[in-house]
């Protein structure tokens, strides 16, 4: 049949089983948002305060359903104000289909009224990248596009759409066909050549051999990283775990892929890892790290990382495979799918002498009695109060890596932060999709007050739409991890990070319709945080912190995994 071509756009986002969009509009995309607005009563949108809002917010529904994440934005700034969301998406393999309109074909080129190169901007930060031109190609790019977001290494992709092809006037061919089914149609069958849309199959005989490599270990050491939650491998990674009967370090972008509270967990690796997980990795005789591409913050020092074990690294990505650490061993596919292959022919094991030596080096989590608020009283009452599926997003920095010691993430989802590209600003975003994709959960929005600052304008979403997120404000009157740096590495200069300035975030709060509390004790925390969830309604915790609190232990750029510059108890 006959339909308009923005239409088409819809019906294509039903065929992906779209039920919610993050956006912005303009003047380009109007075609498009008057088509949505016959499209509504099936596809919700949600306005954001500003396009990067929108583009986290998109990331954060993506992440915490394991869905396309899907995003508008006009032309010009409204494209460029994606990017930096576009580029969190990118490098933490989170997929999200961001579309945006240009200017017409007879303009293009001539530096018309917001015209950008959106897709030439967004290239080396997506998987790819398409420009429409000619709307009958609109089904098979739609189709395209979700595709590659969704297969493989999950990631971003950008549809452009010139504004000729969304004109009222402007009619296509179309048939609406299930995702599941469209794999067929045009133009996917060469997609799949050029992505290799269906996932790489793991080799048995590369299985078999670290098969071989465990029957031989003494001393082993496996790392869940980002590929776990990614691949929604928590099942048959805490079963090989669990055979395999040896300690488990947990990455940045690893936490929920197994459960912090596991008793084989050591906690973080790398700059912020553990002493239990660094000195492990410093001793272990096989290391296997899945679905962890070693980037800098892990393996700070490649050529000292693991230096007593073979390496062995599992990866969907052959371009990860000794991009940052020369490994002794690899195998090529989906952890899902290596790691039930490894369960289907591995044994009981039992490590106990090695577990006896590494898991007793573990800190205690009890939060210490103090004269003032710490970071770890303001976590450990969230642990305790919040309830087992609530959701944890947070922004980039001190309470970042707080938040990940102290708080004990349980399934793939319910953490979301932003691992590689490290955006201040991401968070509240992030948890304004994630509160959108699950309105029966509590969504936790952790962040500094360094970061609530570049983003805090979201509110005015949170409060529009009344999503009841809890947003707990680490409030040091600094930027915090570059203070800590600072101190420790550049003499005490701190040089422009000290934020002896507005504004208060309650009042901030309580301007968009917000209930704001300020807390300076553990017990004001706990009265702050019951009232919070006693409600169905959002909030901010302004948490009122020491100016030199520290994130413990720490580990130079550069540096052997076990010299530690701050350790775990306080002495440096």
């Amino acid at each position: 049949m006959k339909i308009r071509a923005t239409a088409a756009i819809m019906e294509c986002l039903l065929e992906q089983e779209v039920d919610t969009v993050f956006g912005y509009p303009g003047g380009t995309i109007l075609n498009v948002y008057d088509e949505l607005y016959r499209y509504k009563d099936r596809i919700h949108h949600v306005l954001t305060a500003h396009e990067q809002g929108a583009a986290h917010a998109a990331d954060g529904y993506a992440r915490s359903t394991g869905k396309v994440g899907v995003c508008f934005a006009t032309s010009g700034p409204g494209a460029t104000n994606l990017t930096t969301g576009i580029a969190t998406a990118y490098l933490d393999s989170s997929p999200v289909v961001f579309l945006t309109c240009n200017v017409t074909e007879a303009t293009l080129g001539k530096d018309a009224f917001q015209e950008v190169d959106i897709t030439g901007i967004a290239m080396p930060i997506t998987k790819a990248t398409f420009l429409v031109r000619d709307a009958s190609t609109i089904p098979a790019v739609m189709r395209q596009a979700f595709a590659v977001a969704a297969s493989g290494r999950p990631g971003p992709v950008l549809i452009d759409f010139l504004k000729d092809v969304t004109f009222p006037s402007v009619e296509i061919e179309y048939e609406f066909v299930p995702w599941r089914e469209n794999r067929g149609c045009a133009g996917m069958r060469e997609l799949n050549r050029d992505h290799e849309l269906k996932k790489p199959t793991p080799s048995r005989e590369d299985v078999d051999i670290l098969l071989d490599m465990i029957a031989a270990a003494e001393r082993p050491f496996v790392i869940c990283g980002g590929g776990v939650v990614l691949g929604r491998a928590d099942k048959e990674f805490k079963e090989f775990a669990e055979r395999l009967d040896a300690p488990v370090a947990i990455s940045l972008m690893g936490g929920g892929g197994f459960s912090g509270s596991h008793p084989l967990t050591t906690g973080m690796i790398g700059m912020h890892g553990s002493k239990a997980s660094n000195t492990a990795c410093g001793e272990c005789d096989l290391l296997i790290a899945v679905g962890c591409r070693f980037s800098d913050r892990v393996a700070l020092n490649p050529a000292t990382f693991a230096r007593q074990a073979k390496i062995v690294q599992i990866d969907i990505d052959r371009a990860e495979i000794d991009k940052n650490v020369l490994t002794d061993h690899h195998i090529i596919g989906s952890a899902r799918r290596v790691l039930a292959m490894l369960n289907e022919k591995l044994p009981q094991y039992d490590h106990s002498d090695w577990k006896a030596h590494i898991l007793p080096l573990r800190a205690p989590s009890v939060a210490e009695a103090s004269d003032h608020l710490t970071p770890q009283q303001v976590l450990e009452t969230i642990r305790v109060q919040m309830p087992e599926n609530a959701i944890v997003a947070t922004d980039v920095g001190q309470h970042q890596m707080w938040a990940i010691k102290y708080l004990h993430f349980q399934y793939p989802g319910q953490m979301l932060t932003s691992g590689g590209f490290g955006t201040m600003g991401f968070g509240l975003g992030a948890a304004i999709g994630a509160q959108t994709a699950h309105p029966d959960k509590r969504v936790f929005h952790i962040t500094g007050d360094g970061c609530f600052r570049m983003n805090c304008h979201e509110l005015a979403t949170v409060g529009y739409y009344k999503l009841p997120i809890i947003t707990v404000v680490f409030n040091n009157g600094t930027l915090g991890m570059v203070r800590q740096w600072q101190s420790l590495i550049y003499g005490g200069r701190y040089s422009e990070t000290t934020l002896d300035r507005g504004p208060d975030f309650v009042k901030l709060a309580q301007a968009y319709g917000i209930r704001g509390f300020r807390v300076e004790t553990a017990a004001d925390m706990e009265t702050a945080l019951s009232q919070a969830l006693g409600s169905l309604e959002p909030a901010v915790i302004d948490c009122r912190l020491d100016i030199d609190e520290m994130v413990r232990p720490m580990v130079a750029s550069g540096s052997e995994i076990t010299d530690f510059l701050l350790s775990e108890g306080g002495e440096s």
